[in-house]
């Protein structure tokens, strides 16, 4: 890196880590007054930098269209981030993709509820930018700033992972307010729980589930709303809008296949194969690791690791990631079936399944679970008995244990995590509030 700009809130952590350089880049620093720490550290100031630029200068652009635009960082979900490596093209297809997906245009407010770093903003960085709009930035995600922001500038559009819907979706009363009018919130990086798009829709937020992979440029697909749709009862319409959907207008190819043939699966929203994707809009590798790359992109499709299914509607369904997967008894158990209904718990905030080691059945699920503020006297056995009352019996949680949830910086949960803490767990002591 040639140039490192710094903004003093993270003083405590690049003064250090300049001291280990034997060559330091230049440092631009931003002194921001919001920031609520930090010291300066010397550096050129932002404003002074930028006021020194040449106004009518042309940057000369990529050489190539395949050069590398930029090097963004897999989120640790499996405690392994891997650095993607993006190419011009597939930046500039992947940007304006996702404007032309969420309906962005010169007249659109768009507000950062997402951190920047992941996938790059999923590529709304360069989208919003593209379609003229306005970017709307916040210091830190907070239910009150994020009221605040939409009402005070007029915000149409916002995208965030489940937890920041769910954040807003339970924020305290306090801290809400009224829309303006009806906002758009994309969310992605994992599965959203149809009570959240229900909790969302009830504040008045119109909610676009996309899916995808910081390896595809962020998003690939999106549950394209149906009029029929609104015939359905309000439970069975969430449950088709939290499907990953169709693919967006610039993805190359895409199936649901078997990894081992490379077939499609039938299109009977039953038969379960791996996500695959192909095109301009997949990473070119990653950054010295090409081991993990020819595991990735073998048989020329990105792999994803995401089990799932196609309906006759031609729609996408995941089901699980392929390493979360339960196997219990012989039985394949999918986790975000379990986490689905967890979530409809009326006392439940955040849930999390992963398998539990099991002399008899092999694996067991294990549910990792978050109370409400303020909910009193919900106990292991009322769970697994909510579960009961809404799964099969041998899908259902043989253990729970509360808690908070480890997430990666991103907001997703990180299971691998999760699955050690299960196999630590003594079967005597996991009940319990922890």
């Amino acid at each position: 890196a040639k140039l490192f700009l710094a903004d003093r809130a993270f003083a405590e952590t690049i003064g250090p880590a300049l001291k280990l350089m034997k060559s330091a880049p230049a440092l631009v620093e931003i002194d921001d007054p919001a920031a609520d720490s930090g010291s300066c550290l010397g550096g050129v100031a932002y404003d002074a930098f930028i006021a020194g630029g040449d106004p009518v200068f042309i940057p000369p652009g990529p050489q190539d269209e395949w050069d590398s635009i930029c090097l963004l960082y897999t989120s640790g979900t499996t405690g392994n981030p891997k650095g993607a490596l993006y190419t011009h093209r597939g930046a500039f297809l992947g940007a304006l993709s996702n404007a032309f997906t969420f309906g962005l245009d010169h007249n659109s407010v768009y507000l950062w509820t997402l951190p920047m770093f992941h996938c790059s903003g999923w590529t709304y960085t360069w989208g919003v930018t593209a379609a003229a709009a306005a970017h709307v930035c916040l210091r830190k995600v907070e239910p009150r700033a994020v009221f605040d922001a939409i009402a005070a500038n007029g915000v149409t559009h916002m995208c965030g992972a489940p937890i920041v819907l769910n954040m807003l979706a339970h924020a305290p009363a306090a801290d809400r307010m009224p829309l303006p009018g009806r906002v758009k919130v994309a969310t992605g990086g994992a599965a959203p729980p149809s009570s959240v798009i229900a909790r969302m829709e009830e504040m008045g937020f119109e909610v676009l589930h996309l899916y995808g992979a910081t390896e595809t440029y962020g998003p690939s697909t999106f549950c394209a709303p149906q009029g029929e749709w609104e015939t359905q009862g309000e439970q069975q319409r969430h449950s088709l809008m939290a499907r990953q959907g169709i693919p967006t207008v610039l993805i190359g190819a895409m199936m649901i296949a078997d990894p081992l043939t490379l077939l499609p699966v039938p299109k009977d929203g039953v038969t379960i194969g791996e996500l695959m994707v192909r095109g301009n809009t997949v990473m070119k590798g990653y950054l010295k690791n090409p081991k993990a790359t020819g595991q990735a992109l073998e048989g020329d499709w990105y792999r994803s690791g995401d089990l799932g299914v196609w309906h006759a509607d031609g729609y996408i369904e995941i089901k699980d990631r392929s390493k979360d997967i339960i196997i219990s008894g012989g039985e394949n158990i999918s986790s975000l079936e379990v986490e689905e209904i967890l979530y409809r718990h009326p006392d439940i905030m955040e849930a999390a399944v992963v398998a539990k080691p099991d002399a008899k059945w092999g694996e067991t699920p294990c549910a990792f679970v978050t109370p409400k503020h303020g909910a009193r006297g919900l106990t292991a056995e009322a769970v697994m008995a909510f579960c009961r009352d809404n799964l099969a019996r041998f899908k259902c949680p043989r253990h729970v244990v509360f808690g908070p949830l480890p997430k990666t910086s991103t907001g997703k949960i990180q299971k691998f995590v999760l699955r050690e803490l299960a196999r630590q767990a003594d079967s005597g002591g996991e009940n319990t509030a922890a």
